[in-house]
């Protein structure tokens, strides 16, 4: 069986037979020994002194392996103690090929380990040897394997601004790990070690996507205060660059921003994942204003736009938040430029919703909810989902406060019993709601509660009444002169007629 498998060759001599050494020991090659040996057996041999032999054979590939990664060893410290930055780099590769090949990851991870600690170690061939093992990341046999490689090329990477981006998307790695497995904690705090926004040459779709993922560990950890720490580090101008432009070629001595992976979305996409994002973090606070302007934000992307299956429950949703924000500035300005968008026509019923918080009009709240409460449920089928637990509430608030605002318009004074028949409210409810309207600025207003008037004057000082007699009086004396060129143009035409 020796002579048959060419077991005679030793460390040191050739098989004239078969070449079998020059095979073997070639560090590319992909010649398998105990597949040579078991073509060559004799059927008779039986299948316990087969994988005897086959466990030899291991034993000696082992042993080959290590004497090849220690000639490969002195190799690169020839190259590194001459400065070849080439050789250098090939022969660190090539130690890691070698052990990728044998499987043996436990070796990998030793000779990581090892080459980054040698004494003068240039970057090319720290930065080439980390870009390789990433590559075997993938491949690892299982968790553990895959974990233990991360770890070491983690330590090796940590602190070295020549393989920061490399241990960014470790670290991405690890985290996404760790998520997979339940530890949604560790995870966060992975990703919150690394600050890629001081990454020079990453690209910016790779930074914006990290940040991101950064928000969303800290938002599944219900940590709503640091996720908007994180999210302010975008901007949303970021989105809005116009990547159509042709690149600007980098001049000599600036660093050259690497290419994002093909994995990461691109700027459109990752406009949509940051205003989802944001919305998950102002629901969390019922702070509709925002939520409607995100929902604006993610309907003006060009794709949504284009495709009315995804831009009708989009618009949905813009136009029942503005519905449930609180009146203000913005609130009016976002409803004006919503109602200016023709593809509200589409939905005629959310048209007459906005119509009617702008018109300075009364709104029943019975008739209104009889007319929007099923679609009102609908909402939890669409995207987005529901309107929020409270939003029921919150709407008939809004309605409640708009009518007062209109009431304001119209009444200078007015009895508290006409305006809670005006709300459709009990006199009390009317007052608390005035009161917290008064509170929260959004109005000025004094209640005389004895004899139950409410006055909705605003009190002038002693400067605002001598102006407005001083207006009042420019504005008599205007009259007066017209009036008095109205007669003498009257007497002129008179005494002509007499004349004729």
């Amino acid at each position: 069986i020796l002579h048959l498998t060419c077991t005679r060759v030793s460390s040191d001599e050739i098989c004239t037979d078969c070449d079998l050494e020059s095979q073997f020991r070639s560090p590319n090659s992909s010649f398998s020994l105990a597949s040579h040996i078991s073509s060559q057996i004799p059927p008779q041999i039986s299948a316990i002194h087969l994988s005897q032999i086959i466990a030899a054979s291991n034993m000696e590939r082992q042993e080959t392996l290590e004497e090849q990664i220690e000639a490969l060893l002195n190799v690169e410290k020839q190259m590194r103690l001459a400065g070849d930055v080439a050789g250098t780099r090939k022969a660190a590769c090539d130690i890691l090929q070698l052990c990728f090949e044998a499987k043996a990851w436990k070796t990998l991870n030793d000779q990581i380990v090892l080459l980054s600690k040698r004494r003068g170690q240039l970057k090319q061939a720290q930065t080439a040897m980390v870009q390789q093992a990433m590559q075997y990341i993938d491949q690892t046999p299982d968790v553990d394997t895959r974990v233990e490689l991360i770890k070491t090329l983690n330590s090796v990477s940590a602190g070295k601004i020549y393989v920061e981006i490399e241990r960014a998307r470790l670290v991405k790695k690890l985290a996404k790990i760790k998520e997979e497995q339940g530890q949604l904690a560790e995870a966060a705090d992975l990703m919150q070690e690394v600050a890629v926004e001081t990454l020079g040459t990453m690209a910016k779709t790779e930074k914006v996507h990290f940040i991101l993922e950064q928000v969303r560990l800290c938002l599944d950890r219900q940590d709503y205060v640091r996720g908007q720490i994180l999210s302010k580090k975008i901007s949303p101008r970021v989105f809005d660059v116009d990547t159509s432009k042709e690149k600007k070629k980098p001049k000599e001595g600036d660093n050259v921003v690497e290419e994002a992976p093909a994995d990461i979305p691109s700027l459109p996409e990752l406009k949509r994942i940051y205003y989802e994002l944001m919305i998950r973090y102002y629901s969390h606070h019922n702070d509709y204003l925002e939520i409607s302007r995100c929902y604006k934000s993610i309907y003006e992307i060009p794709n949504i736009r284009e495709n009315q299956e995804l831009w009708i429950p989009i618009l949905r949703k813009v136009c029942w938040y503005l519905a449930l924000s609180p009146h203000g500035p913005m609130q009016t300005s976002l409803l004006n430029s919503t109602l200016e968008d023709k593809n509200l026509s589409e939905i005629p019923k959310f048209k007459s919703l906005l119509k009617q918080l702008v018109t300075m009009e009364v709104i029943q709240w019975t008739a209104l909810w009889d007319a929007y409460k099923d679609e009102f449920k609908n909402e939890k089928n669409l995207l987005g989902g529901a309107l929020g637990d409270r939003a029921a509430e919150d709407l008939k608030q809004r309605i409640i406060e708009h009518n007062i605002l209109v009431v304001s318009k119209y009444y200078a004074r007015i009895t508290l019993k006409r305006l809670a028949d005006l709300l459709c409210l009990s006199i009390q409810e009317a007052e608390k709601h005035l009161a917290d309207m008064v509170v929260s600025k959004a109005l000025v207003a004094k209640i005389d509660r004895p004899q139950g008037i409410v006055s909705f004057q605003v009190a002038k000082d002693s400067s605002d009444i001598l102006n407005s007699w001083a207006v009042n009086l420019e504005k008599l004396l205007d009259r007066v002169e017209k009036s008095c060129h109205q007669i003498h143009k009257e007497t002129m035409i008179h005494k002509a007629v007499l004349k004729a």
